[in-house]
């Protein structure tokens, strides 16, 4: 790289070609405009070619300044993150929010936010638990530095990287001491209240087909709810009642006797559970090792 390209150069150049003109890009990096002028024209002479066109319409981008845009907003952000990152360490101020969908708010996580405690006593951790379509909308917004649960539809991840930790299947549970227990379809459950996937829900879809495919209608005894303390709760309370859940959320529960699955083929609803965070972002110190404790944890035993 010529070491006569200075950030400045970078950041004018990308503030002109957002703006699409010299004067608001001035104004936006409180320089004048002949400054921010000569700025540019100090990085087309270093790099040899034109970059923008004037005319009185505005400023259009080159060919050459087309290709050089996305490299330099790469380079000016992921500088401007490492710089954030570097103050960030070793400082009471540091801060790491994650959002953590249901099924591993109450499984993987806490084992998680404790190990990370241990090893970032200095990083305040957030978690923040909700359903994936608010989850994603704030990640891609940079209210959330990461995301932990399953894997959504195509339309809800633009913007965003995923990466795998395990594969979750969904149930439907009921209380140890239900009549539910013993049903063995979709048709049977129709019978009991049912607390099922809301609509901005990962789970909802592939509940959804399963249904069709068995050509069951939509449940008119239902309460849809993302909220794991009020499934478990009205579950509880009521044996005439079903959730169908991710296996995560109630896994525990599970096991101790308190709630049982019925026995009704799911395989359908498998699907990846892992680590969301913004496309094309270089992650952060704190990120990394919270990240690096998510994979290990869910590595099987040797």
């Amino acid at each position: 790289m010529d070491r006569r390209i200075k950030f400045r150069h970078l950041d004018a150049f990308s503030a002109i070609a957002r703006a699409r003109s010299f004067k608001a890009a001035a104004q936006q990096l409180n320089l004048t405009q002949p400054a921010i002028s000569k700025t540019l024209k100090e990085l087309e002479d270093i790099l040899g070619v034109v970059m923008m066109e004037r005319s009185r319409a505005g400023v259009t981008l080159t060919p050459e300044g087309e290709i050089f845009l996305q490299f330099a907003e790469q380079s000016t952000a992921a500088l401007r993150h490492g710089l954030r990152s570097i103050r960030a360490t070793g400082s009471a101020a540091g801060q790491l929010k994650v959002g953590a969908l249901p099924s591993v708010a109450s499984s993987l996580l806490p084992q998680a936010a404790l190990a990370f405690a241990g090893q970032s006593p200095d990083t305040l951790l957030e978690i923040h638990e909700g359903a994936h379509h608010d989850l994603t909308t704030r990640l891609r917004s940079g209210n959330l530095d990461l995301v932990v649960g399953r894997l959504g539809k195509p339309e809800t991840m633009v913007g965003l990287s995923f990466q795998q930790l395990y594969s979750e299947d969904v149930v439907i549970v009921a209380r140890a001491d239900s009549d539910a227990i013993q049903v063995r379809d979709f048709a049977g459950i129709a019978g009991f209240r049912v607390l099922y996937p809301p609509k901005d829900s990962a789970i909802r879809p592939l509940v959804a087909r399963l249904l069709i495919a068995q050509g069951v209608p939509l449940f008119r005894n239902r309460i849809e709810t993302a909220s794991s303390a009020f499934g478990r709760a009205v579950l509880l309370a009521d044996p005439q009642t079903v959730w169908i859940i991710s296996r995560g959320v109630v896994a525990g529960d599970i096991d101790q006797g308190r709630l049982a699955t019925l026995e009704i083929d799911m395989a359908a609803t498998r699907g990846a559970v892992g680590i969301m965070s913004r496309a094309e972002e270089l992650p952060s110190v704190a990120t990394r090792v919270f990240s690096k404790l998510l994979n290990e944890l869910c590595q099987p035993p040797t």
